[in-house]
């Protein structure tokens, strides 16, 4: 290759992929059918994941921004991939660290209070992406579409965050891949194998399981899990407790940010050296002046980080029941991220699986290897692999009575798409109040809000007569869009879901946990949610008859009815399971069951009079076929729906 090939003018623009990670950032690319990492503006394939914010609208990248992290604790921001999709308000942003946030209850996103400066989260990923762009274009000369990786546990609003950042470093974002499919993927191409895989990714600030197989190109997630807020730094954070108790009890320091920007540091070199040596000593400031000396030894750091390890061991076996799958049927374990190079995480992986994870590729390169891969099969439009990844919560409508259908569930491979239909709950609705949710459980209350919007314009029609069709699309980033249409008349709306945010450290995680601790309490729950609209409807059905035909009934019936609906009134305030009010329900099914048929006769007979036969005909065919109509989407004649109704308006 000559100097005029490099630096040729025409030369196509060439793909790159970035794996955006916490601790360090990398940047690949595919060179002779092989990925490499590209240097950075430190020299180094890892760019640390710092950014600092200079008093004058300076602003370092790198290792040349970590050297502030104890001179400036409060204008250095690492770690920020922590924050990326998150609210002001999360517990997140209260945990140990150095930093100030702008205090804005109820703001949409993390922001940074630097002074004049107060940069949201998306702003510094992005500083760390045009660096790294940078560093391509200075390699590469012309740079393409990119490729960046995102925890497989990442939610909507972290993946939207992400893309964000890559458009605002003014790079084109071609996909978002899922970091275990993307180290599968290096596995699979760089090494040739097939085989069931259990991919354990444990980095700076995130950790995800996933198990796939990957066979004749095609890479198929069967399930995954994780921690969206389990890493690296929380086994720094472990010993930097540690070092804060020892250094109160000897010398009444404080934790001002600079103390604690340091002790972090000396615990993430405290980490760094005991995957080589059985003991460290640390010289720790003491309050006033002076130095404490802090020994820790590799057993003590073990105990330490064991919380966490239990952690990833509860997410992996559930992974692995999510799969159907033994750990004896993997032919594999495959380690992602810095922090598996932690000797006790090696051997806690090998009790969970059974078997020694490989860890032959760079656990800090597979992703961005796997990321680059995936940009070069996406410029060169290859079908050489096929990437079928799942979601990792359901995803669906919260309805009448604050129950939930869920209309993607967990593990649907993606991209995906589903549709549901729903109708009116009462007379003259004008519209529907739709709320999206993502998690397990059976209460809208106890999920996670994404987006609330708003279909207008419905025509006022009996209640039932209306049929709302909502359809759910996830593309291969892994976004959401949502579309509600009102069929009979035509009109619609759609959002592209940027949700609300709001998700504490161990939401998604717990979303799973308590998904499985409260299962039988929420179908109950749910059972009892769900009667309270059915007993609404009847009783609204019940009020109208007796307003509209009550002269059909003599006395003694009139009153059997009424005491019947005020039966039913109590139940649905005071029941406390499903079965009481639904005896409610049928009580004054049974009671009303001889007035239905004498209003239906007398509705006959007032549609005959005067009416032609065929025309009567013609009539009574129309109903059986709404009736039929109805009965094909679930829904009973009375126009109540097993699929209940989104909020009416």
């Amino acid at each position: 290759m000559t100097l005029l090939d490099i630096f040729d003018p025409k030369a196509p623009p060439k793909p790159i992929g970035i794996d955006l990670g916490t601790t360090n950032s990398i940047v690949a690319h595919v060179r002779d059918g092989r990925p490499v990492p590209l240097t950075t503006c430190d020299g180094s394939p890892l760019l640390p994941s710092v950014v600092h914010y200079g008093a004058h609208g300076t602003v370092q990248v790198g290792a040349a921004a970590k050297a502030y992290a104890t001179r400036e604790p409060e204008r250095t921001i690492a770690s920020v991939k922590r924050f990326m999709g998150r609210g002001a308000s999360d517990a997140e942003t209260t945990r140990l660290g150095a930093y100030k946030f702008v205090e804005e209850p109820g703001a949409a996103v993390v922001r940074f209070d630097l002074g004049e400066d107060k940069p949201s989260a998306v702003e510094v990923s992005a500083e760390i992406l045009k660096s790294l762009r940078q560093s391509a274009l200075d390699q590469l000369q012309h740079v393409g579409g990119v490729v960046i990786t995102v925890p497989a546990y990442f939610d909507d609003a972290q993946r939207q965050a992400t893309k964000d950042a890559g458009r605002l470093a003014g790079l084109e974002v071609m996909r978002l891949l899922n970091e275990p499919t993307a180290a599968a993927l290096a596995y699979g191409l760089e090494k040739q194998r097939d085989g069931l895989f259990a991919v354990y990714d444990l980095g700076g600030g995130t950790f995800d399981i996933t198990i796939l197989r990957l066979e004749g190109g095609i890479f198929q997630v069967k399930s995954t899990g994780g921690d969206s807020a389990l890493g690296g730094d929380d086994m720094d954070r472990a010993v930097a407790e540690r070092m804060l108790s020892a250094m109160v009890a000897e010398s009444a320091a404080k934790r001002t940010p600079a103390v604690v920007s340091l002790v972090l540091e000396a615990a993430r070199n405290a980490k760094h050296a005991l995957t080589d040596v059985n003991e460290v000593e640390l010289a720790l400031p003491k309050d006033g002046g002076g130095q404490l000396s802090f020994r820790l030894t590799r057993a003590e750091f073990d105990d330490a980080i064991a919380p966490l390890l239990e952690r990833t061991g509860k997410a992996a076996r559930r992974a692995l029941r999510d799969a159907g799958v033994a750990a004896t049927d993997l032919d594999g374990v495959i380690l992602v991220g810095g922090a598996t190079r932690v000797p006790r995480v090696r051997r806690y992986v090998q009790e969970v699986f059974g078997k020694a994870p490989l860890a032959d590729i760079d656990p800090d390169l597979v992703v961005a290897y796997g990321a680059a891969i995936q940009a070069d099969l996406l410029a060169r439009a290859s079908d050489e692999v096929l990437l079928l990844d799942v979601l990792p919560l359901s995803l669906g409508l919260e309805t009448m009575g604050g129950g939930i259908d869920k209309i993607l569930p967990r593990n649907t491979t993606i991209p995906a798409g589903a549709r549901a239909t729903f109708t009116t709950y009462a007379d003259n609705q004008t519209g529907f109040d739709l709320h999206v949710v993502q998690g397990e459980r059976e209460l809208a209350s106890d999920c996670r809000s994404l987006a609330r919007f708003k279909l207008s314009g419905i025509p006022p029609l009996p209640a039932g007569m209306a049929r709302l069709e909502v359809s759910f699309h996830v593309d291969e980033n892994g976004l959401l869009s949502v579309k509600a249409l009102e069929t009979t008349t035509g009109i619609s709306q759609s959002v592209e879901v940027k949700p609300s945010y709001g998700l504490s450290d161990d939401e998604v995680e717990r979303m799973l946990i308590d998904a499985l601790d409260h299962g039988e309490d929420d179908l109950e729950a749910r059972r009892l949610a769900d009667a309270r609209v059915e007993a609404g409807r009847m009783l609204l059905a019940a009020e109208k008859g007796l307003a509209a035909d009550g002269d059909l009934l003599d006395p003694a019936e009139h009153v059997l009815i009424e005491r019947a609906i005020g039966e039913l009134a109590t139940a649905i305030q005071g029941a406390r399971r499903a079965a009481e009010l639904q005896a409610a329900i049928d009580a004054l099914d049974d009671t009303t069951h001889d007035f239905a048929e004498r209003r239906m006769n007398r509705a006959i007979s007032s549609a005959i009079a005067g009416k032609a036969i065929d025309s009567v005909a013609e009539r009574v065919a129309h109903a059986e076929g709404v009736e039929a109509h109805l009965s094909q989407r679930g829904l009973t004649p009375s126009g109540t729906t097993k699929r209940s109704s989104p909020r009416a308006r």
